[in-house]
C-alpha cells in the first residue's frame, strides 16, 4: 500500500506542478488586466472555495440569502452542476434538478419567489440577462464562483472545511486543491465550515496562524446543526420518528451522494441505532439498479425500526426519480440542516457581510 502510494505520488507530482503552473499564469493575467474582470451596477457576493467539493458552499448559500432576502431583492446565479440543459436557464415552478442542476433546484425550492434563481455557464452573461429580466434585484449571489474571475466580486466569501483544511492539501491531481493557498489573499471572508460544536481556542489559532488572513480579512468558524427528520414522500410516509427515538434494536441505512459525507456518518453514529451507509459519488444520479440495490440491503436489515435517512441535497434527485421503490417510500427521511456561527471567536458574519456591503455601495 505505502509503494502504491509512493508511485502515485511520483506519476501526480509533475501534472500538480504543471497544473499550478497553468493556474497561476491565468492568475497573473487577471491581475495584470489582460484578462478582464467585469463590473456590475449591483453589488456581488461570491461563495467559493479552493478545493473541489465538500466545504458546505450550498448551505452557506442558503444562509447569505436567508439573512439578506429582507434587505435586497436577491438573484442568485449558478453554473447549474450536472444539469442536462445548456446556456441560461431561470428556474421556475416546472424546473427539475435535471434542467437547472440540484442545488439551485433545492435553493428554489426554499425560497421560491422570494429570490430570483438562475444557472448559466457563462456567469457575466447570466448576471446580465437576470437583471434584464427583473431590474428589481439589487444582490447578486454566485454560487461556486470564486475563481470565475471574469466577474469582479463586490465581497468574496471563501469556505475551507475543518476536517480537511487548506493549509495540508496539494494541488489537483495530487491533492484537491484547484489553486494554491496564497488565492486566499483574494478573499473578503474566509469561514472554516463543519466546525465542531464546541471549538477549542487552540484550534481557532490553528486555522488563525496557518490560513495567514490579513488584517483586511474577516475569518469565521461555523457548523452544521442538524434539524429533525423531515420524511421525503410526505403523503406516503409515517410521522417522521426523532432520531433520538432510535436504540439498539432498530436500523438505520445512510444513502448518500455528495463529496463528504462523514460529519452526518459520524452524526448519525452518536444515536444508538446500527448504521448501515451506501455512499455514492457527490451529485450521482440514481439509476434503477441502486434503487434495486437500495431495497434487497434494506430488506436484508435488522430492527424494530427500520428507516432510510437520505441528505437534503439528495432529496431534490430522489423525490422525482422514477425508479424509487414504492414500497420505500414510507421508510425514507432526509435531514436538513442549518449552519449556525460561532461568535466567540470572531464577529457576527451576517452584520459583517451587511456592512461590507453597504461599504461597497457607498464607494461606487
Amino acid at each position: 500500500m505505502a509503494k502504491n502510494k509512493i508511485l502515485a505520488n511520483l506519476v501526480l507530482l509533475p501534472l500538480s506542478k504543471l497544473y499550478g503552473i497553468g493556474v497561476g499564469l491565468r492568475n497573473l493575467m487577471f491581475d495584470w488586466r489582460i484578462l478582464k474582470e467585469t463590473t456590475f451596477p449591483v453589488p456581488v457576493v461570491v461563495v467559493g472555495n479552493l478545493v473541489a467539493g465538500g466545504t458546505g458552499k450550498t448551505p452557506h448559500t442558503e444562509f447569505i440569502i436567508e439573512h439578506l432576502k429582507y434587505k435586497y431583492r436577491i438573484g442568485m446565479l449558478s453554473r447549474g452542476y450536472k444539469r442536462t440543459t445548456n446556456g441560461f436557464v431561470l428556474a421556475t415552478r416546472r424546473s427539475t434538478p435535471a434542467d437547472i442542476g440540484d442545488e439551485p433546484y433545492q435553493i428554489y425550492q426554499k425560497f421560491g419567489s422570494d429570490i430570483t434563481v438562475a444557472v448559466c455557464e457563462d456567469r457575466c452573461a447570466g448576471i446580465e440577462e437576470m437583471l434584464r429580466i427583473d431590474p428589481k434585484i439589487n444582490l447578486v449571489v454566485l454560487d461556486d464562483a470564486f475563481q470565475h474571475r471574469y466577474v469582479k466580486p463586490t465581497v468574496a466569501v471563501v469556505l475551507t472545511e475543518f476536517n480537511r483544511p487548506v493549509f495540508y492539501d496539494r494541488l489537483l491531481p495530487l491533492g484537491r486543491l484547484r489553486e494554491s493557498i496564497k488565492a486566499l489573499s483574494r478573499a473578503d471572508m474566509v469561514i472554516v465550515t463543519k466546525c465542531p460544536d464546541k471549538l477549542k481556542p487552540v484550534e481557532y489559532r490553528i486555522f488563525k496562524n496557518n490560513l495567514k488572513v490579513f488584517p483586511y480579512q474577516k475569518l469565521f468558524f461555523s457548523r452544521y446543526e442538524y434539524m429533525p427528520l423531515q420524511p421525503l414522500f410526505p403523503d406516503e410516509a409515517d410521522p417522521a420518528p426523532y432520531l433520538s427515538w432510535l436504540n439498539d434494536g432498530d436500523g438505520v441505512l445512510l444513502l448518500s451522494g455528495i463529496a463528504n459525507p462523514r460529519p452526518l456518518v459520524r452524526y448519525l453514529r452518536s444515536f444508538h441505532a446500527p448504521l448501515k451507509v451506501k455512499s455514492f459519488p457527490d451529485h450521482h444520479a440514481f439509476t434503477r439498479r441502486d434503487m434495486e440495490s437500495l431495497r434487497k440491503e434494506f430488506d436484508q436489515m435488522e430492527g424494530e425500526r427500520r428507516i432510510i435517512v437520505t441528505t437534503e441535497k439528495d432529496a431534490v434527485r430522489l423525490a422525482g426519480n422514477p425508479y424509487f421503490p414504492q414500497e420505500l417510500k414510507r421508510d425514507i427521511y432526509y435531514l436538513p440542516i442549518e449552519v449556525r456561527f460561532d461568535t466567540r471567536f470572531s464577529e457576527n458574519f451576517q452584520e459583517e457581510l451587511h456592512k461590507a456591503l453597504l461599504d461597497a455601495v457607498k464607494k461606487q
